[in-house]
C-alpha cells in the first residue's frame, strides 16, 4: 500500500540480461522476493560521480522492483582488502598501498572512505537503511571455506605466491559477455606468474611477502596472507543471499574479468547457476572522456555541493539517460538538470502541497509502468511525468497522487523537499496563474517606476504566502511557508 493506494502492477518487467544479451521477462527464484547483489566500492579513495552512477542504477532498480510489488534483499559490498592495483589480479593491494603512502592505518582509511561513500549515497537519494553493506574483512572465514571447497573439488591449486583458481577446469569460463579468453589476455598483464597454469587463472588467496609486514593479513590453512578481490564478492553474496541470487549488477568494466571470475568460483562451489540476471551500467563521461582517477578528470559529490548544486540534481541528470548507454556530464548539463528539478519542486509546492490526496491516474500509471518495466527506461518515464504536470485535464488531487506514485521510482523527494530561498525564477510556468498575473502586474509597475503599486503588490503576495525578492532585475520568490 502506498498512500492508501493498492498497487496493481500487471505489466511484465523486462530486463536486459548481459548473459544472453537479450531483454528477458523477469522471474525471481522465489515468488515475491528478489535477492540482489550490487558491486560496491574499494574504499581506498573517495568515489567519483562515475562510481555514483552505478550506485544510482542499483538504487533505481531496487525502486522499480519494489514498485512492481517485490520485496528486495539488497547487498552492496565494501571491499576493504584484497583488490590489487590491476583489476587483472596483479600488483599491490590498493588499500595497503594507500596506507603506506599516507602513513595511516589501512583500517582507518577504509572506515573514512566508507563513511564518505555512505554519505554521498544519501545525498543522491539512496535509502541506505534498506541495504546491507558487508565489509570484506568481516567475511574472511567464509572466503577461506570457499577456497577449501575449490581445492577439494580440484578447481584450485597452490603455488609459491598463493592459491589460484584454475579457469581451464571450469566449463564456459568467460561466458558472461562471450569473452574470448585468449584475446582478453594477450598483452593484458604487466606481470604474469610463471607458475600459473593459465594466463586467465586468478588469485583466491595471496601469501604475504615474507620480507614485508602487511597491516591486513590472516592465518589460513595454506599460509599467512589475504583474500583475492573476486572471492570476496562470492563469499559475501553466498553468506547473505544464499547460493543463488536473482540479480547481480555492476559497471561494464567488470564483465570481462571480475564478474566472470565470480561466476566461475561460485558455480564451481555450488554446482548451481550463481545469478539469473546480470545487469551492467555503462560509463559516465566527463566532457566526452571516461572519468578516471588515473588521468585526473574526476568530480566528486562534494564538488557538486561546493558549487551550490543540490546533489539530487545529479540524480535527475542520471534519470535522463538509459543506464546501459554512455552519458556525458558537463556542468551546463547539471545546471539544466537542477533548473528542471526546481521546476518540478516549484510546481508541486505552489500547486499541490495543500491539495488533498486523490487517486493515481490509471492512464498515466500504465504509460509510466510500461516505461520503467521496459529495461528501466527512466528518460521515457520522466517525459511522462512532465506530460502529467502540464495536463490541465487531471484533477489536482489526482495529479498529486500520481506524481508521488511516480516518485517512488524517481527518488527525487518531491513531497518532502522544501524550496531553498531564491532557488527558482518567479516567472516559471510552474507557478499558479493567479501568482503569475500578480508578478506581471508588479513588473509593469516597476518598469513604470510606480513604486507605490509595486509595494502594494508585494504586500498582496505576502498575504498569499509568498515573499518577493528583487535581484539582478528579476523578481524572485522565497520558499513557500505555511
Amino acid at each position: 500500500m502506498i498512500f492508501g493506494i493498492k498497487k496493481t502492477i500487471t505489466q511484465p518487467l523486462f530486463l536486459k540480461n548481459t548473459m544472453s544479451g537479450e531483454k528477458e521477462v523477469f522471474n525471481p527464484l522465489n515468488s515475491g522476493e528478489v535477492r540482489m547483489y550490487n558491486c560496491g566500492p574499494t574504499v581506498y579513495s573517495e568515489q567519483h560521480i562515475g562510481n555514483m552512477r552505478a550506485a544510482f542504477f542499483a538504487d533505481t532498480l531496487r525502486r522499480v522492483l519494489e514498485y512492481n510489488g517485490y520485496s528486495v534483499k539488497q547487498v552492496i559490498n565494501i571491499t576493504d582488502v584484497g583488490h590489487l592495483t590491476s583489476d587483472d589480479d596483479e600488483g599491490e593491494d590498493k588499500i595497503e598501498k594507500k596506507a603506506r603512502e599516507s602513513d595511516k592505518k589501512a583500517s582507518e582509511i577504509a572506515k573514512e572512505i566508507t563513511e564518505i561513500y555512505l554519505s554521498d549515497l544519501s545525498d543522491i537519494g539512496v535509502d541506505i537503511s534498506k541495504i546491507r553493506f558487508p565489509r570484506a574483512t568481516e567475511y574472511i572465514d567464509n572466503q577461506i571455506e570457499m577456497i577449501k571447497t575449490l581445492l577439494e573439488k580440484g578447481y584450485a591449486y597452490i603455488i609459491d605466491r598463493g592459491v589460484a583458481f584454475d579457469t581451464s577446469k571450469f566449463d564456459d569460463y568467460g561466458k558472461l559477455g562471450n569473452i574470448n579468453i585468449e584475446e582478453l589476455k594477450q598483452g593484458a598483464r604487466v606481470e604474469i606468474d610463471a607458475q600459473k597454469r593459465n594466463p586467465s587463472d586468478f588469485w583466491l588467496w595471496k601469501f604475504s611477502d615474507k620480507n614485508e609486514k602487511r597491516q591486513q593479513e590472516w592465518n589460513s590453512p595454506w599460509g599467512i596472507g589475504f583474500p583475492g578481490w573476486h572471492i570476496e564478492c562470492s563469499a559475501m553474496s553466498r553468506a547473505l543471499l544464499g547460493q543463488q541470487i536473482d540479480i547481480h549488477t555492476g559497471g561494464v568494466e567488470h564483465i570481462p574479468v571480475h564478474h566472470n571470475n565470480e561466476i566461475a568460483q561460485s558455480e564451481a562451489v555450488s554446482g548451481k547457476t550463481f545469478a539469473n540476471y546480470w545487469l551492467h551500467n555503462s560509463h559516465l563521461l566527463l566532457d566526452g572522456k571516461k572519468i578516471s582517477k588515473s588521468i585526473g578528470n574526476v568530480i566528486y559529490i562534494r564538488d557538486i555541493k561546493n558549487k551550490g548544486f543540490n546533489p539530487i540534481s545529479l540524480r535527475y541528470l542520471f534519470l535522463n539517460a538509459k543506464y546501459d548507454s554512455e552519458q556525458n556530464f558537463t556542468w551546463d548539463a547539471l545546471k539544466a538538470s537542477e533548473k528542471s528539478l526546481n521546476k518540478i519542486y516549484a510546481y508541486y509546492t505552489h500547486n499541490l502541497t495543500k491539495t488533498k490526496h486523490g487517486k493515481v491516474n490509471e492512464k498515466y500509471k500504465k504509460a509510466f509502468t510500461h516505461s520503467i518495466n521496459d529495461n528501466i527506461n527512466t528518460p521515457a518515464a520522466l517525459a511522462i511525468l512532465w506530460e502529467l504536470i502540464k495536463d490541465a485535464s487531471i484533477k489536482p488531487e489526482d495529479k498529486k497522487a500520481t506524481i508521488l506514485d511516480f516518485d517512488i521510482v524517481f527518488g527525487l523527494n518531491i513531497s518532502s523537499h522544501k524550496l531553498n530561498e531564491l532557488d527558482f525564477d518567479a516567472h516559471s510556468d510552474m507557478l499558479p496563474e493567479k501568482i503569475r498575473n500578480i508578478l506581471k502586474e508588479r513588473e509593469k509597475a516597476r518598469v513604470a517606476r510606480d513604486w507605490k503599486t509595486s509595494d502594494e503588490l508585494r504586500n498582496k503576495m505576502l498575504s498569499l504566502g509568498y515573499k518577493i525578492i528583487d535581484k539582478d532585475g528579476q523578481q524572485i520568490l522565497k520558499k513557500y511557508t505555511d
